[in-house]
């Protein structure tokens, strides 16, 4: 034991050379212990040292001790065996080298070899790992633009022109059935998924077996509509175009009575003309343009007209159109099948007796035939330039109008495919074409429509088959019976009402895309102006025909018109047209003429433009579809009805208090709620999914009850461009001059009121909302 006690004596020394390394104190505490569990075995109580009390003895008056150092040794041999090796040691016992420590050897042999296997066996991991894995998160696909780009190259022009020359070799039938069944054969094979062929049994307004006529009292000569004389050999030459000349829904019979031209039919032209004359049981003479058909129909029914000869001026055309010898085909049905009006068109629902939407015999006319009426000659607007065409106040016009169609049920058919949604399946974006047209009439508006669309779909499947899936479900709709007042998509729609008033985010519009070469005309909702905004100013960078233009709130055709009245849906299409035309009246399209059959390829012979609107349209649904957060900007939505509200033909003081109060929440709304939603790190699933819910259903807030004949029941949507305020208020201050009442004005200002209100209750409860469900992790 007296080893022990002096070598405890060294360690008091802090500055000793034995205790110049921790390793080595480690090392001497282990062999302490080695020792004195020796020591204490049978046989060592006779033990000794010699010299062992003089060590002791010395050791405590001179610090100097005369011991060999004890080195830190390589050899595995422990402490008390390097003292037996010492010259002065003498030992009346011997015994084996301590088996402990030749396990203590062993050990740390082991430890090594597996520490040093280990940290090759990492090298080689590390080195596989990073030739064989993907890239790293840095540089790697999750960012948005990357996988939009990746989907949209796909997109070619050359594709969209082939896949649109297919279509218009297709036979076509007033029925639909057989191009709705190519599609769904198409769109099955590149490998969309659930795709389902809806038909519907529906009401038409379809021409008789001869054609309507316009007979000239004074000479008793007989026209057709589009201006040519009632010879038989005519009637065979155009059979198509005559019969398809007709107004769908229109009164059925014969009128005859004197014209009286009422221009474009606005207020002030009625309000004039029956300070001169008596209008009961006359035909009107009707422009058309500048406001809904269906709204100036309802004045003149109003005012007492019998019938009315609907015609577009050849000034209000581009001159690149040249329609003055053409007539054309109108709807007069608002939507849907006229016989289920607000419910589906399925088996078992009654069906009611509406082949007549008016009391009016209203029959679409020909320029040219026009200037006959008039007694002008026919190339007077070559002459002359462009004058519009009036008829003289001094001359008096009697003629026969004879008005004939056959209302018959038919089958349309739409075409539904989906794509599911990976994370939010029941959230629905809804992208919409058409391809039914007026047979006869179509042109090729449908086909070039549904290529794009078709287009977009083999794009998009093509980043499927690859395992990525959007975040919400894209519907994609065909629709069909568009051209008799967008009857696939309301019945479709009604169908599936209350699902659909749940699930629906937002439709993208892809009617006639291309009508034009020279402007981009992009239409959105104001919750959806930005995005368009963005995605038109990056699309057309650099491209010679994509002018930057203002993206609007304002009145389109096609099949957005239940989603965008009835659901509230927020709603965006881009489109193609000329310079001429956005310039002109508006509502100009509500007429279908007969088009030659190279239209759409005259127009872009290399399918550039398609090529483009494919593009815009699919970047819009991509982004709709995958970001976590709706894209959609509730700001918007209240600068837009601040600026609705301005100008000083109304006395709005308290709208615009309203509209004040609407702002400030949005305000709130947009900085405490979306912004922070927008940062991956505070982005919680269920604060996502309450915001997105907040901004789906917003637009439904200014959906009033009723609207005038052809306006919007949603009130954020202008007429047209130039219009700056609230349709539904500029209406109700025209008619207050037409009967002399501010009734209606009033009711419309109430309606108008509250919409907003609504709307900033709407806010204010959802901030309520998210105060209380998050106030404690606040």
């Amino acid at each position: 034991m007296a080893y022990r006690k002096v070598n405890a004596d060294q360690r008091i020394q802090g500055h000793s050379q034995y205790l110049d390394n921790d390793d080595l104190q480690v090392t001497t505490l282990e062999l302490e212990w080695d020792m004195e569990k020796e020591l204490e075995e049978p046989g060592f109580d006779h033990f000794q040292l010699d010299g062992t009390a003089d060590h002791h003895s010395g050791n405590s008056q001179n610090t100097n001790i005369d011991l060999e150092p004890i080195q830190p040794s390589a050899s595995p041999k422990g402490r008390f065996q390097r003292l037996q090796e010492d010259p002065d040691y003498v030992s009346r016992y011997t015994r084996p080298t301590p088996k402990s420590n030749r396990c203590n050897f062993c050990r740390i042999l082991k430890l090594f070899c597996t520490v040093l296997i280990l940290f090759i066996f990492g090298i080689l991991i590390g080195y596989y790992a990073h030739k064989k894995c993907p890239p790293s998160p840095a540089s790697s696909e999750p960012s948005y633009p990357h996988f939009y780009h990746e989907i949209l190259k796909e997109i070619k022009a050359e594709n969209i022109q082939k896949i649109f020359r297919d279509l218009i070799q297709l036979p076509r039938k007033e029925e639909d059935t057989d191009i709705a069944v190519e599609l769904l054969v198409r769109w099955t094979s590149c490998g969309l998924e659930d795709v389902q062929l809806v038909n519907y049994s529906v009401l038409l307004d379809l021409p008789g077996s001869s054609s309507n006529t316009v007979i000239l009292k004074n000479s008793g000569e007989c026209f057709y509509p589009s201006g040519q004389k009632c010879y038989r050999e005519t009637k065979k030459l155009h059979s198509q175009d005559l019969l398809y000349s007709y107004a769908a829904y229109s009164a059925k019979g014969t009128l005859e009575a004197e014209v009286i031209d009422v221009q474009y039919g606005t207020v002030e032209d009625l309000v004039l003309i029956q300070a001169m004359t008596n209008v009961t049981n006359k035909i009107a003479l009707l422009k058309l343009g500048q406001s809904p058909l269906l709204y100036k129909l309802s004045l003149l029914e109003e005012a007492g007209f019998g019938g009315v000869l609907l015609y577009v001026d050849p000034c209000d055309l581009p001159k690149t159109q040249n329609l003055s010898d053409k007539a054309f085909m109108v709807s007069l049905n608002s939507g849907g099948d006229p016989s289920t009006p607000g419910y589906p068109s399925i088996d078992g629902n009654y069906r009611q007796n509406r082949s007549n939407l008016t009391s009016l015999l209203v029959q679409p006319i020909s320029a040219l035939l026009v200037k006959r009426l008039v007694s002008l000659p026919e190339d007077r607007s070559k002459s002359d330039g462009c004058i519009p065409l009036k008829l003289p106040v001094t001359e008096k016009r009697i003629i026969s109008l004879n008005v004939q169609t056959v209302p018959t049920y038919k089958t349309i058919s739409n075409v539904i495919g989906y794509l599911k949604g990976s994370t939010f399946p029941d959230r629905y974006v809804i992208v919409g074409s058409h391809h039914n047209g007026v047979y006869g009439y179509s042109g090729q508006e449908w086909a070039s429509s549904t290529a794009v669309i078709t287009a977009f779909i083999q794009a998009l499947m093509l980043k499927v088959k690859r395992g990525w899936r959007p975040d919400r479900t894209i519907v994609f709709c065909s629709w069909g019976g568009t051209s008799f007042g967008n009857i696939g998509s309301y019945e479709w729609a009604e169908d599936l009402k209350k699902v659909l008033q749940r699930n629906i985010v937002a439709y993208v519009s892809l009617h006639n895309p291309v009508r034009g070469n020279s402007s981009l005309h992009p239409v959105a909702s104001p919750s959806l102006q930005q995005l368009a905004t963005e995605r038109q100013s990056l699309t057309c960078l650099g491209k010679m025909k994509c002018p930057g233009s203002n993206v609007s709130s304002v009145q389109m055709q096609g099949d957005s018109d239940y989603f965008i009245n009835h659901l509230g849906v927020p709603t965006v299409q881009f489109s193609y047209e000329d310079i001429k035309t956005v310039e002109s009246p508006s509502f100009l399209f509500e007429a279908l003429f007969p088009a030659h059959s190279t239209v759409t390829e005259e127009l872009d012979p290399l399918f550039n433009l398609h090529e483009t609107i494919a593009k815009l349209t699919g970047e819009v649904t991509l982004q709709i579809a995958s970001e976590p957060v709706l894209p959609f900007n509730a700001l918007d939505i209240a600068l837009e009805v601040q600026n609705s509200l301005k100008g000083d033909q109304l006395d709005t003081r308290q709208l615009l208090a309203m509209a004040s109060r609407l702002r400030d929440s949005a305000e709130l709304f947009q900085s405490d709620e979306m912004r922070p939603a927008h940062d991956p790190k505070e982005r919680a699933p269920i604060r996502v999914r309450m915001l997105n819910d907040v901004l789906q259903g917003l637009e439904k807030n200014f959906l009033v009850q009723q609207a005038p004949p052809g306006f919007y029941r949603n009130i954020l949507y202008r007429l047209d461009e130039k219009m700056s305020q609230f349709s539904v208020l500029l209406e109700a201050l025209e008619h207050c001059k037409l009967h002399q009442s501010n009734e209606t004005l009033q009711a419309a200002l109430s309606k108008v009121l509250n919409s907003i209100n609504s709307a900033q209750v709407y806010f204010k409860a959802g901030l309520d909302v998210f105060e209380t469900a998050f106030a404690g992790k606040k």
